[in-house]
């Protein structure tokens, strides 16, 4: 077998309206609401379900906590725009912009904190010169 892909990945959290405001509103996710009435934010071919705390669809992991995430996010966006868009949204950027290493080459990222204080980092792959 091998994987090639990450379809969806589920977040738990304290509050699904923060959570939906935050990730449309700076990170320019959409917010959808299937049949049955569950939260979720897309974009590209990804997606976040949302779960509220104390409140999880089953199947669910073991222990889901509130808070426990640190991913990584590519963007076409510029990081200096990024930045700025940030800066304009009452972001806090607790670290960056720094080098690190991708999956699949060099990026450039500033880390945030979502509402849940996960931790969220936004990246540019660097290009080869």
């Amino acid at each position: 077998m091998k994987i090639d892909a990450i379809d969806h990945i589920v977040l738990t959290v304290r509050d699904i309206t923060a959570t939906c405001q935050f990730y449309e509103l700076v990170l320019g996710m959409a917010v959808i609401t299937s049949e049955e009435g569950r939260k979720a934010l897309t974009f590209g071919s990804q997606k976040f379900n949302l779960h509220q705390l104390g409140r999880e669809f089953e199947p669910k992991a073991e222990f889901p906590t509130a808070g426990s995430i640190d991913i990584c996010l590519v963007t076409s966006t510029p990081i200096t725009e990024v930045i700025e868009h940030l800066h304009t949204n009452g972001v806090d950027i607790i670290d960056g912009p720094v080098q690190r290493s991708g999956a699949v080459g060099s990026i450039v990222s500033v880390y945030l904190r979502d509402p849940d204080s996960n931790l969220i980092e936004i990246s540019n792959y660097i290009k080869a010169q």
